[in-house]
């Protein structure tokens, strides 16, 4: 049964609003809060910097297994149910880590933590996204992900709250607000605008008396699926490129307030402020991936982008002024806003919206690699060489390699599909 809604609205714009916020909410207590821990569990605890590293690590290799698995579930039931279900899982793994007393225990809150952030974040909110927009696909995921580009500014009190009223307090509050704020933002989640009556955008074009454009042709019949995706070199190009990109994301929302406590002697506010201009920088570069990413090639402004994470990380890496480090925050958080978005841009452009879900799953598997590799791999050097002047120049060189990803991350063609046989009449 098809349910219509009264509204003069597209209700598209409520689940983007619905989706601002929710990047919001838990980019703000976990994934960009994330260092602001680490240095007071580190001198607190006496964890070494690989272990706290491979907690964050896991939540990714968490999210990765079960990509495929939830891909699968919300192209059929959509994102309302699993967003419910996951925001009570988050808030359950803050409140547990709150009260952990050993490194077993912090690893077994953040399986918690790591499906509750698959299950309510970035992936539900962008299979809805990409099913309600199609023209205006790359604004209403930048826009989406502007939640998580101002969730940085609330970095600075996350610190303030760790360094005054201890981490355990903080994760306490943390999940009490993930519960009661994060709840009623799923309930504002659609599976499909053809399930309620609309179509993408809003906006129903008048028949054409010509063919149709190949690029504009809707309907399953003109979407990929799974299978026919990962025979594609695109798939694999787009996929390994975006977990190039991860590397020096997932190294950089780690180790950033360290390395510049450590290695560079600024003061955790300082260091804070540091995170909060390259978060201010990162919200300028969803506007202007906004702006650009449906009206130019987006795999050439995602190889662009790439190079700006390099040129960032090695800036940050040597720094002996602040300006360098300024530069380092003003391209890595640019880089990351114009990029980050057009990644599932690309690729539902690319293989359509029927299996999208599936296809989003699959990549996850693969790269989650940067994921985890990126911050783990850095903690790891940083261990045995006293600094992350090694961790980070690696993450430098394979970000600008993986620029050549993008370049060659052409669109494929729809496979010829064979129809199937009628069936010959049964005799009577």
């Amino acid at each position: 049964m098809i349910r219509r809604y009264t509204s003069n609205v597209f209700y598209g714009w409520w689940i983007l609003a619905a989706g601002f916020s929710v990047q919001l909410l838990v980019g703000g207590v976990f994934q960009q809060s994330y260092g602001a821990y680490v240095a007071d569990l580190q001198g607190e605890e006496g964890w070494s910097k690989t272990a706290l590293a491979g907690a964050f690590s896991f939540t990714q290799l968490v999210g990765g297994v079960v990509a495929p698995f939830q891909g699968a579930v919300m192209d059929r039931v959509g994102p309302r149910a699993v967003m419910r279900i996951g925001f009570v899982i988050f808030g359950g793994g803050f409140i547990l880590l709150s009260r952990v007393d050993s490194l077993a225990a912090f690893y077994g809150a953040f399986v918690l933590l790591a499906v509750g952030f698959s299950f309510t974040a970035y992936f539900p909110l962008t299979v809805a996204l990409v099913n309600w927009f199609e023209r205006k696909r790359a604004r209403a995921l930048s826009t989406m992900s502007l939640g998580f580009g101002v969730s940085g500014l609330l970095v600075p009190a996350v610190a303030l709250s760790v360094e005054h009223f201890g981490w355990r307090p903080t994760a306490l509050a943390s999940g009490i607000s993930l519960i009661v704020l994060g709840l009623p933002l799923a309930q504002v989640m659609r599976r499909r605008p053809e399930d309620y009556g609309e179509v993408p955008d809003g906006v129903r074009e008048p028949a054409a008396s010509g063919p149709a454009s190949p690029e504009r042709e809707e309907g399953p019949q003109h979407d990929f699926t799974a299978a026919e995706a990962l025979r594609t070199p695109a798939f694999w190009l787009v996929s390994l490129g975006h977990g190039s990109a991860l590397l020096v994301v997932g190294a950089v929302s780690v180790h950033a307030i360290s390395h510049l406590t450590e290695d560079l002697h600024y003061s955790v506010s300082g260091a804070a402020l540091v995170v909060t201009l390259m978060t201010t920088m990162q919200v300028a570069g969803l506007l202007v991936g906004a702006a650009i990413g449906d009206r130019f090639d987006k795999r050439l402004i995602a190889a662009a982008c790439m190079f700006m994470h390099m040129a960032g990380m090695l800036l940050v890496t040597f720094a002996v002024s602040f300006v360098m480090v300024a530069a380092f925050a003003v391209l890595h958080g640019l880089a990351w806003g114009i990029r980050g978005p057009l990644m599932q841009a690309i690729r539902a452009d690319y293989f359509g919206r029927r299996s999208f879900g599936v296809i989003m799953g699959m990549s996850s598997t693969i790269i989650m690699v940067g994921q985890i590799a990126g911050p783990l791999v850095a903690g790891l050097l940083a261990d045995s060489t006293g600094s992350y002047e090694a961790g980070f120049t690696l993450m430098a060189v394979l970000a600008g390699l993986g620029s050549g990803f993008f370049v060659f991350a052409k669109r494929p063609q729809l496979p010829e599909r064979v129809p199937a046989p009628e069936r010959a009449a049964e005799p009577v």
